[in-house]
């Protein structure tokens, strides 16, 4: 174990909020790659790869796993405190779909023979996952999914296609959601399908973004044939389970911290640009600055449910839809004052961690992934306005 964790006791819970936080803020200190902080794209497995090891022999790869399982057991305060620091340091994000959506489905609903099968090679960086979600005219209202399952015998046989899939192209495996009753009501008849990447009749393709990234695919299928064995749950009940993950994404994609950490290159760009004297920017940024507070204090409200020990409500997604668009806003900010530095696709020349156009980019799906805010919006209506669908 490296040096600066080494009083820490095994149950990390045991320590105080403030403890554990410098905890993790050393060791990603002392040991995450400089070469790779702050990228300005996400990376892929082959660049990532080297601290997701890094975090698996340290036990620290699954906060939210059973110990027993190679996880930490992280209360759920402890995990947004251990993703704060990686934030703030400017640690990537690795390929871990593994770690946050099919593993804990896994501890929830597969077999002992699933677990056993996939858990280990979680950790170990074997497997490495995408999600097989999306499909084109079936995003946000993703239950009038398509790709269709059929069982032949101890057989499922898979067609169809996903869109917007993850770093696929870098992916062994997939989780699927996958149509196997098309008589009943459309959310009743979908289900969970483990999928590895070399089956016959699967097709990756890349979708280059507009910063000329191939972060997502697309990905066919053409009469995939899948064990039964590789069903999670029961069949029918993939709906409910994907809905199981969603509750603590949102509270994650609702941090504070993507907006703060644009402010502040929006400040660092201002200074440079010879602007942040100005009236007119001064007036701007604070607004800006005012809206992140307003978040930091709504975000310390749900903070402060999981340090009770309570479960998150439907108002949760109002972070989501608060984060997302405050974020666009500051880098609609950090584009009109890059003046001529705006369509640069690399970084600004001297400092690697200007790069508007590119966080501009990067700020523009956010309103989409984790569930559209038009999504979100309608979920605090029903939910907690309790208004007429």
């Amino acid at each position: 174990m490296n040096a600066v964790t080494d009083a820490a006791p095994e149950d990390m819970n045991l320590l105080s909020d403030h403890d554990f936080r410098l905890v993790v803020r050393r060791f990603i200190e002392a040991n995450y790659p400089a070469e790779i902080r702050n990228p300005p794209k996400r990376l892929h497995w082959s660049e990532n790869k080297p601290w997701y090891m890094t975090l698996s022999r340290q036990g620290w790869l699954a906060p939210g796993w059973p110990r027993e399982h190679g996880g930490m057991a992280l209360s759920p305060l402890k995990q947004i405190i251990m993703i704060e620091e990686m934030e703030r340091y400017g640690a990537a994000r690795t390929n871990d779909m593994g770690i946050v959506m099919i593993g804990p489905l896994l501890l929830k609903y597969g077999t002992p023979e699933q677990k056993a099968t996939f858990l280990p090679a979680i950790i170990a960086g074997e497997h490495v996952w995408c999600q097989g979600y999306s499909e084109p005219n079936a995003g946000s209202d993703l239950a009038s999914l398509r790709t269709e399952a059929v069982l032949e015998g101890d057989t499922y046989v898979v067609n169809g296609q996903k869109t917007w899939t993850t770093l696929g192209s870098d992916a062994n495996w997939i989780f699927l959601l996958v149509r196997t009753d098309k008589a009943v009501k459309k959310q009743e008849g979908i289900s969970f399908l483990l999928v590895p990447m070399d089956s016959p009749g699967i097709t990756v393709r890349p979708i280059v973004n507009l910063d000329l990234h191939d972060e997502f695919c697309e990905v066919f299928f053409d009469n995939v044939r899948v064990p039964a064995s590789n069903l999670v749950g029961e069949p029918n009940k993939g709906w409910t389970m994907a809905k199981a993950l969603l509750g603590f994404e949102r509270i994650h994609l609702g941090s504070p911290k993507q907006s703060a950490h644009a402010l502040q290159r929006l400040a660092q760009l201002a200074e440079r640009m010879g602007v942040s004297e100005e009236p007119q920017f001064q007036d701007r940024f604070t607004r800006l600055r005012m809206d992140l507070e307003d978040l930091k204090a709504l975000y310390e409200t749900y903070v402060e449910r999981l340090r009770r020990g309570e479960g998150l409500p439907p108002s949760v997604s109002m972070l989501k839809v608060i984060q997302s668009e405050l974020y666009q806003k500051i880098t609609d900010a950090l584009l009109d004052v890059a003046a001529e530095n705006a369509g640069l696709l690399e970084p600004m020349e001297g400092n690697r961690d200007l790069h508007p156009s590119g966080i501009f980019i990067a700020a523009r799906p956010s309103t989409i992934y984790g569930g559209s805010n038009e999504i979100q919006r309608n979920i605090i209506a029903k939910n907690v306005l309790d208004l007429p669908g």
